[in-house]
């Protein structure tokens, strides 16, 4: 699949339309599991990090590891970004990323579903886990 229809499948409209940030946040947070709510969230990112990190690393690696690796790489990716821009080596977002992808293969493995409750609940919940991974990453400093 091409990025074009990979967008389209996510967003449910075609890349560039006027309504592709409102699809990807209403049906990000809205998901009824933490691990569907990366099905969404930034679908243009989540192709290039699928087709150059996330399957190369599932040929040998067992999925829940590459996923977590993947998760990690992209937080590396904006740090990087960000020790660029400041000049200054700083790993924030990567375990911020490490805990939610943590997050994903835990809560896949729980079976933790939210799905039957309204969208704000379900947005409320996913928010609630990205913010206790950011309190999480911050008190570590790894």
């Amino acid at each position: 699949m091409n990025l074009s229809g990979y967008v389209k499948r996510r967003n449910g409209v075609p890349l560039g339309h006027k309504d592709s940030l409102r699809n990807m946040l209403s049906r990000s947070l809205g998901a009824g599991r933490f691990s569907i709510f990366w099905n969404y969230w930034n679908p243009i990112w989540g192709f290039y990090l699928g087709i150059f990190i996330f399957k190369p690393l599932k040929l040998f690696l067992p999925q829940a590891l590459s996923l977590i690796i993947t998760f990690v790489v992209c937080g590396f990716i904006h740090d990087l970004a960000i020790m660029m821009l400041k000049l200054k080596f700083s790993l924030f977002l990567t375990p911020w990323f490490l805990f939610m992808g943590l997050s994903v293969v835990v809560s896949e493995y729980l079976k933790i579903d939210y799905s039957r409750f309204p969208w704000i609940v379900r947005s409320k919940i996913n928010i609630i886990i990205i913010l206790c991974c950011l309190f999480i990453a911050n008190k570590v400093r790894l």
